[in-house]
């Protein structure tokens, strides 16, 4: 059906490392993969095995969970797009504390797989839309910064020179074109 990697990390996993939950529902526990360092994983590889038939309309999502989270979408894989290395963006544990025996598993982090109609998903390409954000806000804050050096104070206004777009950006590219490595900086 399908199987996962973990770059760096591990073989190639089928669907019998997962817990199947019901027909359209998996779970991988990260305490029997790593333990407490789940959070050291920061991608997977996900991929249909050739036998697995999935319908056009259907996707196989996945998503995380960090102990005492709500599980997080991270991308998905359809027929067109039969395989994906997705980013695991953990998010930060959940205050939510378990009470368990003595004798029970503690709680851990989680990945899900989950059968889903491809039209009610957000995005495939999350990882794509989270780069492009990073970058905008990056600019952005580049931009304030330049600024903020040319301001002068008009009561509780803030006053530019007109021209101040145009500088920036002529100051922006020309660093570009001498410096490869600034707009890397600006990707991540």
């Amino acid at each position: 059906m399908f199987g996962v990697v973990f770059p760096n990390r591990s073989f190639p996993m089928d669907i019998s490392a997962f817990t199947q939950i019901d027909t359209f529902h998996w779970l991988l526990d990260m305490n029997t993969f790593v333990g407490e360092a789940y959070d050291s994983i920061r991608e997977v590889c996900i991929f249909l095995i050739n036998n697995f038939t999935l319908p056009q309309d259907k996707a196989l999502a996945v998503y995380i969970q960090s102990p005492g989270s709500p599980f997080i979408f991270c991308g998905a894989v359809t027929l067109v797009r039969p395989s994906a290395v997705l980013s695991l963006p953990w998010p930060e544990p959940g205050g939510q504390m378990q009470l368990t025996a003595a004798d029970a598993a503690p709680v851990s982090a989680k990945i899900g797989m989950s059968v889903e109609d491809l039209a009610s998903l957000p995005s495939l390409d999350v990882a794509a839309e989270r780069k492009i954000e990073r970058l905008a806000m990056k600019v952005g804050e580049n931009l304030f910064n330049f600024m903020q050096s040319f301001c002068g104070v008009d009561g509780n206004k803030l006053v530019v020179p007109m021209d101040i777009l145009d500088r920036w950006f002529k100051k922006f590219q020309e660093r570009a074109k001498r410096d490869p490595e600034y707009l890397k900086g600006f990707a991540f």
